[in-house]
């Protein structure tokens, strides 16, 4: 291996482990050709050279010669470029065709200076790559004289399938390609076969051996490859370049039986896009293990395929079975309309692929959740059916039942690390799933029946929008009481409004949680909601009790907002009239028309408004015990922490529970394991589009299907919450800090309880994945905002000041003006 100061060294001196010297271009050209593929040749300018002022002249030039002369094409090779998460593709300069030694050396230079130019800055910072470890070196190679050149995805890029291969091509060089400026020949091909594409300036034996070419290449590299290539005037392939494809949604696991398996995703029906840590996903793991064994029901046997799946860090089920099972095959896509049109369509359009054909035969996973079903089933019905005849006896069980979860400790403070962590591990979960579950559930469930039979009953006699309405304003929903308590601790806190306005919202909790604001009810607040936050169902999330900036930041925006006819309280309190008004008519109307079925669905809707807003309790309550879990990890990690096994104690939300298990016990050093995770989680923040559904080969089911249909000036998404509203969107992708001004329309990948605060100065909600009974339609209806979700890309196609059109009723959202663009 060259020595560090090395200036410039031949390609085929270079390998992979050489990038500080070479950067990520050279580093992967150069372990090509130790492989035997055929790369044009050329040298590398090192990191080091570039770095100590003037490019070097004199040893390019001899370089130069070496290489005979003529056409080079030289192009920067920077050490933040070519990496697994970060292309860097177009953001340093490259000159091709370059010809003699002194325009070798000026072309060099200019490569070098590009490391600073504006857009590789903005790519830096936006890809969170620290300025120190950027140094740039150069590569100069011979041009090869192309008859044809493009370029090969070994993966799609739009579905994310690794079976397919993607090549584009154009006669010449390739730059039209590159740069988008020329229409290629596209060609895709399933294994060896080509599925589309035929003729054009490649031969059929082309595209083949460059799909051979691109497998050695995926192979060498171990993951997928994005390779510029060029055919010369003789027909010989030359690989130009291969570079990691960065922006594919990570596999489902691959050592499954009978794939291809289906996954769904499921995270956003609890508003969670975002990935979730490690140590929060294996405990929701863990709850569903747990609850087999709580309630007698088989759990999965060894052998059979996982019904969670955490990929990406996000969660997935399996429902291939109940897709191959001829019993449940025909009413799964209805099912899933729940999830929302576009997860219904994939499903419908897998019941023709063959690989998902009906087969014979007992379903395990089906089986498995029919018995838990078996044993759930009867206290959930007992529990609704008290609930039914009795509610206010109903919430009264379930409120004690949280009451006693409060009262829930760990280990005290003599405990070790290991006794806390087998603690949360199994003791914890015991506790959850006990019988004070049970007087949780039971009117929940009956919340979620006078939710929904009302519109099944009344078919016929009133819209949806109709009997949505009667759910609006609904007493005893807990998040609609904790946006109220927000609302009048801002009110109190009006006394000092240039305090809580005119300082940041971090400020204000650091004050607060030294002792040194004015008191307007907060510690009696997150006593009672401090386990509450954004992305709430990861415990490796801090809760509001921990960090209470976002709470700040809505009682700020109380503060600035008029208040007036628009105050939370009173929209509530309209919502509520405007809901009785309508139980009424439509209780006069169903009995007119269908009188057994008109009282029984009276009966329903009166008992909604009782009911429906429990369905907020069960996520509120099992978050109690949640907390308390959590104050025991982090207890466990300042212990790790201390003893040199973690760097601080939030990693050990980075772990798995095995690991943690045995750092806690044995003193196993995880240090390198969190900062590998940390990247990862840091790389997925900055996701902006999760695939609703999966295949074992990565492709996103729902990216196969056609477009959904447009309406004029807007986007078709699925109607959450009746009404009509126009307003300039606001665009938020995390609630923590963010303004919704009085009169917005709050445009966001999803919702759960932590982003409902904004909720209350919004005129309506826009998201791009969701549920009709998930957390934020359910409190968007009861406030009485029109909401739209499952509208596709919703916050990249939005943006922050379009003047919008929502219509809850047809499920619209129409642009009416765009906002300006900033050139900024």
């Amino acid at each position: 291996m060259r020595e560090p100061d090395a200036t410039v060294i031949g390609l085929d001196e270079v390998r992979r482990d050489m990038g500080a010297l070479v950067g990520g271009k050279a580093a992967g050209l150069g372990e090509m050709i130790a492989a035997g593929e055929r790369v044009p040749p050329g040298f590398c300018v090192t990191t080091t050279a570039l770095s100590r002022g003037d490019v070097p002249a004199r040893e390019i030039a001899e370089a130069y010669g070496r290489l005979g002369g003529g056409p080079v094409a030289v192009r920067s090779s920077a050490t933040t470029e070519d990496l697994p998460e970060a292309s860097f593709a177009g953001q340093q300069d490259t000159y091709l065709d370059v010809d003699g030694a002194d325009a070798v050396v000026d072309a060099v230079r200019r490569c070098r200076d590009s490391l600073d130019n504006a857009r590789a800055v903005a790519y830096r910072e936006a890809n969170e790559v620290e300025e120190a470890d950027a140094r740039i070196a150069v590569v100069v190679q011979s041009m090869v004289d192309a008859a044809t050149a493009g370029v090969m995805f070994t993966a799609d890029p739009v579905t994310g399938s690794r079976s397919r291969t993607v090549v584009d091509a154009v006669p010449g060089l390739g730059t039209g390609v590159v740069d988008g400026t020329a229409e290629p020949d596209h060609y895709v091909l399933d294994e060896d076969r080509i599925a589309e594409g035929s003729g054009g300036c490649l031969s059929g034996e082309q595209v083949r051996a460059l799909a051979s070419a691109g497998r050695r290449l995926q192979r060498l590299f171990s993951s997928p490859q994005d390779v510029e290539w060029a055919h010369d005037r003789d027909g010989g392939l030359w690989l130009l370049q291969s570079r990691p494809v960065t922006t594919l949604f990570p596999l489902p696991p691959q050592d499954v039986p009978d794939p291809p398996r289906l996954y769904m995703e499921v995270g956003n029906m609890q508003g969670m896009l975002r990935p979730f840590t490690p140590m929060g996903i294996s405990l929701l793991e863990n709850v569903w293990t747990h609850g087999w064994r709580a309630f007698g029901a088989p759990g999965e046997t060894a052998g059979s395929t996982p019904f969670m799946v955490d990929i990406g860090r996000r969660l997935y089920v399996d429902i291939t079975s109940p897709l191959r099972n001829p019993w449940s095959r025909s009413g799964l896509a209805r099912s899933m309309e729940v999830y929302g049109p576009r997860v219904r369509a994939a499903v419908e359009h897998l019941y023709d692929d063959p690989r998902f054909a009906p087969r014979p035969g007992p379903s395990v996973p089906v089986g498995t959740v029919l018995a838990m079903t078996a044993a759930l089933l009867p206290p959930i019905m007992i529990g609704s059916g008290r609930a039914l005849i009795d509610p206010p006896a109903a919430r009264a069980r379930a409120y004690e039942a949280v009451e006693r979860w409060r009262s829930l400790r760990g280990p005290g403070s003599e405990a070790d690390a290991a006794e806390r962590v087998e603690w949360v591990l199994d003791d914890a979960f015991d506790a959850m799933l006990g019988p004070d579950l049970v007087e949780v559930i039971g009117p929940v469930g009956a919340g979620l029946l006078t939710i929904m039979a009302p519109a099944a009953l009344l078919r016929g006699v009133a819209s949806r929008q109709e009997t949505d309405t009667v759910l609006g304003g609904a007493p005893h929903n807990v998040t609609m009481r904790m946006n109220l308590e927000l609302w009048r601790m801002a009110e109190r806190a009006r006394a000092h409004h240039d305090l809580f306005t005119a300082t940041p919202p971090g400020e204000l909790a650091e004050r607060y949680l030294h002792g040194e604001l004015p008191d307007v009810g907060m510690a009696r607040f997150l006593d009672r909601y401090g386990h509450r936050t954004a992305a709430e169902v990861d415990i490796g999330v801090p809760r509001w009790r921990e960090d209470p900036t976002q709470v700040f930041g809505v009682i700020a925006e109380h503060l600035r907002s008029p208040g007036g006819e628009q105050a939370p309280d009173r929209r509530h309190a309209r919502a509520a009239t405007v809901a009785e008004s309508m139980l009424a008519e439509l209780e006069r109307r169903a009995v007119r028309a269908r009188p057994v079925r008109g009282l029984l669905a009276a009966f329903l809707m009166r008992r909604s408004r009782e009911l429906s807003g429990m369905r907020e309790y069960a996520k509120f309550a099992w978050l109690v015990p949640f907390a308390e879990m959590r104050r025991q990890l982090s207890m466990a990690g300042e212990e790790l922490a201390s003893r040199g096994l973690l760097d601080r104690a939030e990693d050990l939300f980075f772990l798995e529970p095995d690991e943690l298990r045995a750092a806690a016990r044995e003193d196993v050093d995880h240090r390198e394991t969190v900062a590998e995770r940390r990247r990862f989680h840091r790389r997925e923040l900055r996701r902006r589009s999760v695939p609703a559904t999966l295949l074992t080969d990565g492709t996103d089911v729902t990216t196969t299907l056609p477009r959904p249909p447009m309406v004029e000036g807007g986007f078709l998404g699925v109607p959450a919450a009746p009404g009509r509203v126009e307003g300039r969107a606001r665009v938020v992708l995390d609630p923590a800090g963010a303004r919704v001004e009085p009169g917005e329309i709050l445009v966001a990948p999803t919702t759960d309880p932590g982003w409902t605060p904004l909720f209350m100065t919004a005129a309506g909600l826009v998201s791009d994945t969701g549920s009709a009974i998930a957390h934020g339609p359910t409190v968007a209806r009861e406030y009485g905002i029109p909401a739209v979700i499952c509208v596709p890309d919703a916050t990249t196609v939005i943006r922050t000041g379009d003047l919008l059109r929502v219509d809850g009723v047809e499920g619209t959202v129409t642009v009416l003006e765009h906002a300006p663009k900033d050139d900024g």
